[in-house]
């Protein structure tokens, strides 16, 4: 069968394409932009991919075309299929009707953590022998593939909660039907498609009506929006972790690469690894708790940890130059940047901390989240904050909100600039974005040469 997926190098639909080439099928793909590490991975596999959307592309026509969430009415390859009658799906049905059909699905949501807490959860799985499939939105350096099909009835997939297509508004996660899930954490994210948080809630609890009352739900005891949403009816068994739940950590280092696990108040065994920050250590806490449910024993799940890999670009040391390290990391919301700086603080105590950060996602652009951003950056000891031309708020009222030395910059030459008058052998640099940053990486590496 020939499948051509529109929208193609987005985290999720690159993982689909994966697994339709693994079933057998001719895989075929467009974006408007194709950059990596997606591109790199698609065209490794011998999937062909085309920039743009012109509708030459669906002629000959495909035997059905998967319409990722990115596309909208008026799309010119949207608009031809439509105009053709020719046969669409979104990507989570086809995921769920041709991938998790039958198997145990292990599902973890979630505004921040999905793609290093389903990492975690495949590499334990796979440490235990159980060669699960996944779907995973980034490129997981145990695997160094984003997904596979895998070997047993196991299947770990990131579960996300943003729309489906532009035809089904419904959460992607919907569609999943898992056994076990793990709902990680719960803030207002994705304004572009939500009004509040109560929307979001609502989501979360149609995804929590789809789990079979032999399944197994984790949750955090410390959110209070996950607590609303298993109020609204919960018909599955809860675990829950953090202070005063059934899954423990004692801290046997501040940065949190050393920690004893404790599940109902006994020891398991201590996790020592590369991962730093208290949102790694409540990821790990919720990667246990599902493997155990799936007969992963809590004490292979640890030695399983501690030879976790990080999953690419997050907090992933692309180059070190001249005693200055650099490190591309995901964060895009408040929290996950400020947990971010706070694990890497702890680990490099007084060296000196730059942040470059790039408000790209669509409830960043719409300003959703800029009354958290200076709190957010305190424990740098500089950030520079890049303004693209589409920004349809004032960045510089916000840096100067900020208890931090903050500048912002407009281009990508006056960010190299700033940090090689600034950076000294020992500094540490931070770029932070959802996207490529114009290769911003590699540029400064390459200045601070």
């Amino acid at each position: 069968m020939h499948i051509h997926i529109l929208g193609i190098c987005g985290t999720f639909m690159g993982s689909m394409a994966v697994l339709a080439k693994e079933l057998g099928h001719h895989v075929t793909g467009s974006d408007a932009n194709v950059y990596p590490p997606m591109s790199t991975q698609l065209e490794a596999q011998g999937i062909q991919l085309t920039q743009g959307y012109d509708p030459a592309q669906l002629d000959p026509a495909p035997d059905l075309v998967v319409i990722g969430n990115a596309m909208s009415r008026g799309n010119p390859a949207v608009e031809y299929v439509l105009n053709k009658g020719l046969p669409y799906v979104s990507g989570p049905q086809w995921l769920a009707d041709h991938v998790l059909q039958g198997r145990w699905v292990l599902a973890v949501a979630g505004t921040h953590g999905k793609t290093t807490t389903s990492s975690m959860l495949a590499w334990v799985l796979e440490h235990a022998g159980m060669s699960p499939g996944f779907l995973i939105g980034g490129v997981p350096q145990n695997f160094s593939v984003s997904a596979r099909l895998g070997g047993t009835p196991f299947f770990v997939i990131e579960a996300d909660e943003y729309d489906s297509a532009f035809f089904d508004k419904r959460s992607k996660f919907v569609h999943y039907r898992p056994r076990t899930a793990i709902l990680n954490n719960l803030e207002f994210d994705h304004a572009d498609i939500f009004p509040d948080l109560p929307a979001i809630e609502r989501q979360f609890h149609h995804l929590v009506r789809t789990i079979p009352s032999e399944g197994l739900v984790i949750h955090p005891t410390t959110e209070p929006a996950l607590q609303r949403v298993i109020e609204m009816g919960c018909w599955t068994p809860v675990q829950t972790t953090g202070a005063g739940g059934q899954w423990q950590v004692k801290l046997l280092s501040e940065d949190g690469s050393k920690f004893e696990v404790m599940f109902e108040g006994v020891a398991q065994g201590v996790v020592e690894w590369d991962m730093t920050g208290q949102h790694n250590v409540a990821n790990a806490l919720a990667t246990l708790a599902a493997a155990r449910h799936v007969g992963v024993v809590p004490s292979m799940g640890i030695a399983a940890l501690s030879a976790f890999k990080s999953v690419k670009r997050r907090m992933e040391k692309v180059a070190e130059v001249r005693g200055i390290t650099i490190y591309d990391d995901f964060a895009h919301h408040p929290t996950a940047i400020a947990t971010t700086l706070d694990g890497l603080r702890k680990r490099i105590g007084d060296a000196p901390l730059i942040a470059i950060i790039e408000p790209r996602s669509n409830s960043m652009k719409l300003g959703a989240h800029r009354d958290g951003l200076p709190e957010s950056v305190v424990d740098a000891d500089q950030v520079i904050w890049y303004a693209p031309a589409n920004l349809g708020w004032d960045l510089g009222a916000t840096a100067a909100l900020c208890t931090v030395p903050s500048i912002v910059s407009d281009s990508l030459e006056g960010i190299i600039e700033r940090v090689k008058s600034q950076a000294q052998p020992g500094t540490h640099v931070v770029i932070m974005s959802n996207g490529g940053f114009g290769g911003l990486h590699g540029k400064l590496a390459e200045a601070l040469k």
